[in-house]
């Protein structure tokens, strides 16, 4: 593990530190742990003026989006609602980075919208057909929108729908040439192989239909 490698995992679980030196603070009773959180916010604040100055002063948006792309940067900068970027253009960006490993798995997800904190996500491919790969994919793309945007409630993956057939009253309408004629049926291919999501298309007579 280089050393880059090892200053990262050290920042990151820089949160269960803090947290276990102020339960330990308990132990010597309310008093003291109220202290310790007390000097916590302090310092959280201090950095946090000092950030804020600093994006103030930053008028080039390259710059504030190199900034913004660092792991620990973009973490401060979260905290203190300072990111240049918002939940929508974070998350959007997160599922594009995650797209490539889910591609490698025969699957796709697509953002369907973010309400009351609520991100919707729809799963296509392998993510959905396989339930143990469904599983292990969903987890590592909700882990990635959380990380991307910490403010959000919850992420929620919504099943896409298979294609509806056209019902055949409304197909034979559409082949009938004269509606005093008789009916006439067309044959039309097996559906049944089509996965949710997936869209066919077949000539009925002069009409294109889609299923």
């Amino acid at each position: 593990m280089g050393a880059d490698e090892v200053a990262d995992s050290h920042w990151r679980s820089a949160g269960e530190r803090i947290q276990s030196l102020i339960g330990a603070c308990a132990a010597d009773g309310p008093a003291a742990q109220a202290r310790a959180e007390e000097l916590v916010r302090e310092v959280i604040e201090l950095y946090g003026a000092g950030l804020t100055r600093i994006i103030a002063a930053i008028d080039d948006r390259v710059l504030a989006d190199r900034l913004a792309a660092d792991d620990l940067v973009g973490s401060l900068l979260l905290v203190h609602g300072l990111h240049p970027h918002g939940v929508a253009e974070r998350v959007a960006r997160a599922l594009d980075a995650v797209r490539p490993y889910l591609s490698s798995h025969g699957g796709d997800v697509r953002l369907l919208g973010i309400d009351n904190g609520v991100v919707r996500l729809a799963f296509s491919g392998s993510c959905r057909s396989c339930p143990s790969s469904a599983v292990t994919l969903e987890l590592a793309v909700q882990d990635a929108v959380r990380t991307a945007a910490p403010e959000i409630r919850s992420v929620e993956a919504v099943a896409m729908q298979a294609g509806a057939v056209i019902p055949a009253d409304a197909l034979l309408s559409r082949v009938r040439t004269d509606r005093h004629q008789p009916t006439t049926w067309c044959a039309a291919p097996e559906l049944d192989g089509l996965r949710p999501g997936e869209v066919a298309g077949f000539a009925a007579g002069d009409t294109a239909v889609l299923a």
